[in-house]
């Protein structure tokens, strides 16, 4: 079973590799003895994330989810990075392809489909719904230090 390969890390930060988009169906997600979900892997504990999950999905054509799901805390925003497919939330059926966003509440009922002829990439992210505040979208800051490439 393919793996997350770490590139670096150091006190603020780590980086890994999981790949190149078509690898990512090398993956198989392990949830439990009786479920695995191929072409999926998250990558929060690879670079240990503190405010967020997030997976990388392939799906192959005339793959899909599988399921309904729902979360307890976590909104998800699911980004598209390649292929067409369909997306459904709460009965709700709608297209999605390369550049795609769809954000979901922890109540939305939701699952994806590859309807397409090509494979379908997905990114998503998890995070506690309703934490992001005014505060938090000025939180940067800028460094007056100069950007130097050695």
């Amino acid at each position: 079973m393919k793996q997350i390969e770490k590139i670096a890390s150091s006190k603020n930060f780590n980086a890994a590799d999981v790949g190149i988009l078509n690898e990512l169906g090398d993956y198989t997600l392990k949830l439990g003895a009786d479920i695995e979900i191929p072409g999926k892997v998250f990558g929060g504990n690879a670079l240990h994330t503190t405010g967020c999950e997030f997976s990388l999905q392939l799906f192959r054509p005339g793959n899909e989810t599988g399921f309904m799901h729902t979360h307890k805390n976590h909104e998800e925003l699911y980004l598209f990075l390649k292929g067409k497919g369909e997306f459904q939330v709460d009965g709700d059926i709608f297209p999605v392809r390369e550049g795609s966003v769809v954000r979901v509440s922890p109540a939305g009922k939701r699952s994806v489909r590859n309807n397409g002829t090509e494979p379908l990439a997905m990114l998503c992210l998890q995070y506690k719904s309703d934490t992001f505040n005014a505060e938090d979208a000025s939180d940067g800051i800028i460094s007056n230090e100069p950007v130097e490439w050695r």
